[in-house]
């Protein structure tokens, strides 16, 4: 009978360490890592536009106890305009976790310092979901928006009724009210 080697046993929660940031004051090998985990993780469909959105804001890592970063995801601020009202949306971006290591709670340990985040600085949550990463999102209590999206562009209001809708989280808003995000070059969801 063989032993299985480090690599292969599965590790728990408390041999990892969970670290945020602000961009600006992660280190860069650490960033560099991070966006290097975007590609491993998205199979090569994550643009250098992507992870620009995910910068400016906080991060959180997750690296195990050699340094390996495992997990990471940010949560950047923007507007939403609803019912009249300016709101500051903590926008998750970039969450990730090694496709070696994943159903492994990583994903939630992310999730949950990145919504601690939120509820202390901003309205309300909201994200873009990716089809394997809604259920996550939705184990943490994220809800699909069920109205109008659209966005204030340099041209005005523009509805995108073919958008796929954000998820929310701790909203409250109502949707029949169109929900409008700041605009953004890329995906502006």
């Amino acid at each position: 009978m063989t032993t299985p080697s480090t690599s292969d046993t599965p590790r728990t929660a408390e041999e990892n360490v969970l670290r945020t940031a602000h961009t600006a004051d992660a280190a860069p090998a650490e960033l560099a890592a991070a966006r290097a985990l975007m590609d491993l993780a998205f199979d090569g469909d994550f643009s250098d536009e992507d992870w620009t959105h995910g910068l400016g804001g906080m991060h959180a890592f997750v690296h195990d106890r050699e340094g390996t970063l495992l997990a990471h995801g940010s949560v950047v601020q923007r507007r939403v305009l609803h019912n009249g009202r300016s709101l500051r949306a903590g926008y998750v971006e970039a969450v990730a976790v090694r496709p070696d290591r994943q159903r492994q709670g990583l994903g939630g340990q992310i999730m949950g310092a990145l919504e601690g985040i939120i509820e202390r600085a901003y309205d309300l949550g909201a994200l873009s979901p990716s089809d394997e990463g809604e259920k996550l999102y939705r184990a943490h209590g994220w809800v699909t928006w069920t109205g109008r999206v659209g966005t204030l562009g340099p041209n005005g209001v523009e509805h995108m009724p073919d958008e796929d809708p954000p998820m929310l989280w701790n909203s409250g808003l109502d949707p029949a009210h169109p929900l409008l995000i700041d605009w953004r070059d890329g995906d502006v969801f």
